[in-house]
């Protein structure tokens, strides 16, 4: 038997990468500690360039540990590869539907995807087109006001037993279930009236203080964590079925951290 392991029809695999560029412009979530980046040596006289990296785990495309939201929560070196950070799942497009400050539901993604029970979800919102690369960019479009879900997508999300999702915007969470809506009276003022004008709820009706950051606080004891800040490729897989993979350091101690995210497809 061959000791070398040949990959099949490595011609036709397609990568897709749903990250975003990563650079010292790239805004983190708000207070969060932004990437900084310098040199302390150069080519000439030192012979190689070396640079010294500051970021919070919160910048850029990164997936949110257990233990972000969880005291017992395992941490990113605890996310085994094959089984967990790697495996079946799907592309949602709702951006048919999402606009500022809207809810989407469980019933949503079901109407447009195959997903599956045991599945990676990645949701693509629409709202990376509003991301800081990008022609139309608004930072508080993307992170003040995209689309969230209530606690009913969370319970969803147990009884389907998703591994992790993926989202294309800010938070997994609605932005006005974080302290975003503290931090941005005039936007939650904005939101409330939305809400009320087509729901006939308001804020508190949505977002009870039991729910607060239901997509981290309810989730996560569970092991299901999402990946926030996706983009890249993403407009490329809606509605299809792919082999998902996140990359974060392998991490020791690690709550969150920076990753790469790609999909793999045979064309």
């Amino acid at each position: 038997m061959a000791n070398n392991l040949e990959l099949k029809n490595w011609d036709k695999l397609k990568i897709y990468d749903l990250t975003i560029p990563l650079s010292d412009k790239t805004p983190a979530w708000p207070t969060y500690e932004p990437l900084q980046v310098k040199f302390f040596k150069r080519l000439a006289p030192n012979g190689a360039n070396g640079q010294l990296v500051t970021h919070s785990n919160h910048v850029g495309t990164h997936l949110d540990g257990p233990l972000h939201f969880c005291t017992h929560g395992g941490d990113i070196a605890s996310l085994d590869l094959k089984n967990y950070l790697v495996g079946p799942g799907v592309v949602v497009d709702i951006s048919d539907i999402a606009e500022d400050y809207g809810i989407y539901t469980s019933k949503d993604i079901m109407e447009r995807a195959d997903v599956r029970k045991g599945d990676i979800l990645i949701i693509n919102t629409g709202y990376h087109k509003y991301g800081y690369d990008q022609p139309e960019a608004d930072e508080i479009r993307y992170m003040v006001k995209h689309p969230g879900p209530t606690m009913e997508f969370a319970k969803w999300c147990e009884e389907m037993e998703i591994k992790w999702l993926g989202v294309d915007c800010g938070s997994a969470d609605h932005p006005m279930n974080t302290k975003i809506r503290e931090w941005m009276p005039k936007q939650a003022s904005d939101c409330d009236k939305y809400l009320k004008a087509k729901y006939g709820k308001g804020l508190d009706d949505f977002f009870p203080p039991e729910d607060y950051q239901l997509m981290h606080i309810e989730l996560f004891p569970h092991n299901i964590i999402h990946a926030e800040c996706l983009g890249g490729d993403i407009d490329q897989l809606l509605g299809k079925r792919v082999t998902i993979g996140c990359f974060p350091w392998r991490w020791v101690g690690g709550e969150s951290c920076i990753s790469r995210i790609v999909a793999f497809a045979e064309e």
